[in-house]
């Protein structure tokens, strides 16, 4: 009969997710497995399939999750009608600031061995932070604005700048004298914009 109730569960596909996010922030990545999810959830080892499919449905919808966090940090603390640097700087910000307080997640995320980046539950929010770049990066005047695909270009230079600061942020590369109390705005270039 206890076996019976574990398997009834009102939410579980989202339960499943949560599950997840939770060893992520408490064990890291290395702890994430369907195993443990339905441990933490309470049903059989064999249920997240039925959601799922296989771990990797589990970890995409997982990461699609963590994207969803990331976009809100990218737009946090925007006022009403922030200029496109003052855009650029929150993006670059809430990039940076969620990768640090998300580490695992954000490891995650972008692990192409762990996760499907075609599965559409993690494609659209995926998009939506792309997006974000894209939106601050067009119209950017640098010295390859007069390349055809110089908006291509520039959020490509965005990206790098803003997950190569996150990534190295999060390995602690930067928690030296002299570089620990810089962030990611005492580093990036001012730009300007066509429009």
């Amino acid at each position: 009969m206890a076996d019976d109730k574990r398997y009834h569960h009102g939410n579980l596909k989202p339960a499943l997710v949560q599950a997840g996010l939770d060893i992520l922030r408490e064990q890291g990545l290395e702890r994430l497995s369907l195993r443990a999810c339905a441990e933490r959830v309470g049903v059989s080892h064999m249920a997240p399939k039925n959601h799922f499919g296989n771990v990797t449905g589990l970890l995409s919808a997982i990461s699609a999750e963590g994207f969803v966090a990331l976009k809100a940090e990218m737009e946090h603390g925007l006022g009403e009608a922030p200029t496109r640097s003052e855009r650029r700087d929150a993006a670059f910000r809430g990039y940076v600031a969620f990768a640090k307080a998300n580490p695992a997640l954000f490891e995650l995320m972008f692990t192409r061995r762990l996760v499907d980046f075609t599965d559409p539950v993690l494609k659209g929010p995926m998009s939506d932070c792309a997006a974000i770049l894209r939106q601050l990066s067009a119209g950017m005047i640098w010295d390859k604005d007069a390349a055809p695909d110089a908006d291509m270009r520039a959020q490509m230079l965005n990206w790098c700048i803003v997950h190569g600061f996150a990534q190295l942020s999060v390995q602690g590369v930067f928690d030296k004298d002299g570089m620990r109390h810089l962030g990611i705005e005492d580093i990036t270039p001012d730009v300007a914009y066509r429009d």
